[in-house]
């Protein structure tokens, strides 16, 4: 709980100063189960919790999101150097001391076509990304087959953890159990929220015998990976492309384990759907781990593919 707390905590310190102090009026036991901080020009702060959107305190007023707080929040979060974070910047996100994920809204700027910055800033998401320890090991025995890891797909809709269970999947198997010997990872961290690398550091837990390849498109990293640093364990978030299956395939003809999320509820729904339903032909994963909720808690469940 004080873990939790602290995590929100350190989110809010982001924030302008009247915005952390708004936010810092949430009640403690919100704080624990706040998982976005969200400031949208014109309208008031709120901060998402799993039932949806709130303010801060019922009993303060609700002053509006300037785009000027915006502006100011990018520069603390880009450490007053938004020419050095401009190519993250047009992806559309910013990783804050801490690890902390923060989205961006606003007019993209273009050059040939393609994004090289964003201006004009309308709104922010500050995502409170939380480590949960050992999360994974109830599950690690039925991911193994004769005695080694199998490749394993997580599947969840929006929300439900997926990263947060990859990261923790990551750190165990990098840094062994006592079933397990330490394995070599390598991670493409393409939009910086496994490892939450902060100037060459990662902010996350992810294992002592683990490499991460950050702000890398996951079809180029995957191949940079196996060329250059021989992994035995390759780690990606949100497979949403033919290439980045592409990719996968091939990692696998080389003898690779592949840890991934998507997004689904179940393995039902990945067949109907042409792209998902080519990753699930080529046997590549032969576990899936479905999460869902019920009520506060959410539920892990493993199958056999």
């Amino acid at each position: 709980m004080e873990d939790r707390i602290t995590r929100y905590e350190q989110a809010a310190a982001l924030l302008p100063p009247k915005w952390q102090r708004l936010a810092r009026q949430l009640p403690d036991y919100q704080k624990a189960r706040a998982e976005e901080l969200r400031l949208r020009t014109g309208q008031c702060m709120t901060v998402l919790l799993p039932e949806g959107e709130v303010w801060p305190s019922q009993e303060l007023p609700r002053p509006a999101v300037t785009q000027s707080d915006l502006e100011q929040l990018c520069d603390i979060v880009s450490g007053y150097s938004r020419y050095a974070s401009s190519e993250t910047l047009a992806q559309g996100y910013l990783t804050a001391a801490g690890g902390f994920r923060v989205g961006f809204c606003g007019t993209a700027v273009l050059r040939d076509g393609e994004r090289r910055n964003l201006r004009d800033i309308s709104s922010a998401c500050i995502r409170i990304g939380r480590e949960q320890p050992d999360l994974s090991l109830p599950l690690l025995p039925q991911l193994r087959e004769g005695g080694s890891v199998c490749s394993t797909l997580i599947l969840s809709p929006p929300g439900l953890g997926k990263t947060t269970l990859l990261r923790d999947m990551v750190r165990t198997l990098s840094n062994g159990t006592e079933e397990l010997p330490p394995h070599r990872v390598a991670v493409v961290d393409e939009r910086g929220e496994i490892a939450g690398m902060y100037r060459g550091v990662p902010q996350l837990s992810v294992g002592c015998h683990t490499d991460i390849l950050d702000g890398c498109p996951k079809a180029a990293g995957i191949l940079m990976l196996l060329r250059a640093l021989n992994p035995q364990i390759i780690a990606v978030d949100e497979i949403t492309a033919q290439e980045d299956i592409a990719a996968i395939i091939s990692a696998a003809h080389c003898g690779v384990t592949l840890l991934a999320t998507l997004h689904a509820t179940t393995v039902e729904e990945l067949k109907g759907k042409p792209l998902y339903a080519k990753l699930l032909r080529s046997r590549v994963f032969s576990r899936a781990v479905m999460i869902r909720r019920e009520g506060e808690h959410r539920i892990y469940e493993v199958s056999k593919l």
